[in-house]
């Protein structure tokens, strides 16, 4: 094996050893991105559920989902924000909100 190669086979070891260690020190913050992500998804999809096709207000979500209304408000900031929902007639002193009603993707021939 020429010096070329061999340098190029240890460079790659190194780097497979750096990244190793780098993965072992940030395990635990992996781990809890991961569990986050994991809640605000099913957070998101019972929210969704509530929802359904009717209007709510954040404070009427939060009641029927058990979350809190801070929560609700940011979670349906976040919907609106990629279009998963559309903002309404206020109700009091909250907005409504309504879930947006997908068309069906035609199949592409």
């Amino acid at each position: 094996m020429s010096d070329k190669n061999k340098n190029k086979n240890k460079a790659e070891q190194e780097r497979k050893e750096a990244m190793k260690r780098l993965r072992e020190q940030r395990k635990s913050s992996i781990q809890r991105a991961a569990a986050m992500v994991k809640t605000q998804k099913k957070d998101l999809k019972v929210l969704m559920e509530k929802m359904g096709s009717e209007s709510a207000t954040a404070p009427e979500l939060a009641e029927a989902t058990g979350m809190d209304v801070a929560q609700v408000i940011w979670y349906l900031a976040t919907l609106k924000q990629y279009g998963e929902v559309v903002e309404g007639e206020k109700n009091g002193s909250y907005f409504t909100y309504k879930l947006v009603v997908k068309e069906p993707e035609e199949a592409v021939a």
